[in-house]
């Protein structure tokens, strides 16, 4: 924990609750007081320390010479007409991440992005394009959040850790970001309703299994073979569905949470309806889902989506193998939705003006 003599500025927006209190008692204040602070962050949503009225003013002024909070500024806002709102938030370091805000008949879902950039490769995917460039902190992801609920005037509801990056490679700081979303003094969104996203990373699979988290857990897994996995995600060779299944399989006994498998449809590559029984007899017996997606079009990617028809009958096929699948709603099609596609076309045009 850094201490009031570190020349770094705390922002106390990635403080759990319990980190927090003791940062409060290290600067010799009630532990009273972390529990205030924290419910003008996460609950009331300030950005200002001038705004927590019923703080002392000593102490408003010593938070704002020692500390900061995360407060993303909106560099772009596009609206769908099916009501999606897609951001494109500049940090306070000058990187760019994207945000989603998708509407539900159950109410309003966020899609965060928990990295600037991403490592993994997969080779359909716009993120991952430019490369990793760092972690987000906890209070980044969380102002996600924050930022979508304030502009649009709407509670959410639900999260899914599904944009830009890969939530298990920053593994604790997505942990201390669960912590403060579900805190009963912040927004106290339940684990029930967010998802957490990942390509597969088996090590960290296992470590978020004995969390025992109620959370549900999304796999990426976009082909039932090892060839076509690996030729559309790097990660498969690491981590190959010889190793990635059964490390599902325990996710599953350890949490007793139904895990749900992401499968990206691509025309021509793992569509077909020998890809269907392979997918089926990969994932037998394990009660699991799978959720089919009509993959976007993305600049650069030698992928395009299959036909809905083809989406339907490899669908029936599954349920037939019995399988559960359904198909992704497709929400913000009108603008830029590919997961990094704004971001990477601000970073072009901001090439071309001059100014990268």
């Amino acid at each position: 924990m850094d201490s009031l003599t570190d020349q770094r500025p705390v922002c106390l927006t990635d403080l759990t609750l319990s980190h927090l209190t003791d940062y409060v008692k290290g600067m010799g204040l009630p532990a009273f007081r972390a529990k205030q602070i924290f419910k003008w962050v996460h609950q009331k949503l300030v950005t200002d320390f001038s705004a927590m009225t019923d703080q002392p003013k000593s102490l408003i002024q010593t938070l704002e010479q020692t500390c900061t909070l995360a407060a993303p500024t909106i560099r772009r806002r596009q609206q769908s007409k099916d009501g999606t709102v897609k951001y494109l938030l500049q940090l306070a370091d000058g990187n760019c991440i994207e945000t989603v805000l998708m509407r539900y008949h159950y109410g309003n879902t966020v899609c965060v992005s928990t990295q600037v950039g991403c490592a993994m490769g997969c080779r359909f995917c716009a993120s991952t394009q430019a490369g990793r460039v760092r972690d987000l902190t906890p209070g980044e992801i969380a102002s996600e959040i924050y930022t979508a609920q304030k502009d649009t005037g709407e509670r959410v509801s639900h999260i899914v850790l599904m944009g830009i990056g890969e939530p298990l490679h920053n593994f604790d700081n997505v942990m201390d970001f669960l912590e403060i979303i579900s805190c009963p003094e912040g927004l106290n969104i339940g684990m029930r309703n967010i998802s957490l996203s990942t390509c597969g990373l088996v090590p960290k699979i296992d470590e978020l299994a004995q969390r025992k988290l109620q959370l549900t857990l999304s796999v990426s897994l976009h082909a039932p073979d090892n060839a076509v996995r690996s030729s559309m995600m790097p990660v498969n060779d690491a981590y190959p569905l010889e190793e990635l299944i059964p490390a599902c399989r325990r996710y599953q006994k350890i949490t007793g949470r139904r895990i749900s498998f992401e499968y990206s449809m691509v025309r021509g590559v793992n569509d077909s309806p020998a890809m269907a029984r392979k997918l089926a007899d990969l994932i037998r017996g394990m009660g699991a889902h799978v959720n089919l997606i009509p993959i976007n079009p993305v600049d650069g990617s030698p992928y395009s989506a299959t036909d809905e028809e083809n989406v339907r009958r490899f669908r029936q096929m599954l349920e037939d193998l019995g399988v559960n699948a359904t198909v992704r709603r497709r929400l913000g099609a009108d603008i830029s939705a590919a997961c990094g596609q704004l971001r990477r076309e601000d970073a072009k045009q901001a090439a071309q003006n001059g100014q990268a």
